[in-house]
């Protein structure tokens, strides 16, 4: 239990993106939301919203790879804890993956 609640406080103080009023205007948009997986999903297609979740889906990848390895934890194991905690984050209305999949406004 100690464990996860220094991985969820190292995952919270996470710079997810150098380009975070970028990300806030694509999630307030609605063109990108917050997956299951730990990743950020494209809602709404188009190549600048794609390339900004590629660029920030990369430095997740990477960062979970770290704390994976310095935890002694499987990159699914720190990717599925982050993208929880990413949900519950999420502003009412952005757009978030459901269990199955879809993608559906949080209440």
């Amino acid at each position: 239990m100690k464990r996860n609640s220094w991985i969820l406080a190292l995952l919270l103080s996470l710079s997810f993106s150098v380009a975070a009023l970028e990300l806030g205007e694509a999630k307030s948009n609605g063109w990108v939301g917050e997956q299951t997986n730990g990743l950020l999903g494209v809602v709404s297609h188009n190549a600048e919203v794609k390339a900004l979740v590629d660029g920030i889906n990369q430095k997740r990848l990477a960062k979970y790879k770290q704390i994976a390895k310095e935890n002694g934890l499987s990159e699914q194991q720190v990717a599925a804890l982050a993208g929880k905690k990413a949900i519950e984050r999420s502003d009412s209305g952005a757009y978030i993956q459901s269990p199955s999949g879809d993608w559906v406004k949080k209440p």
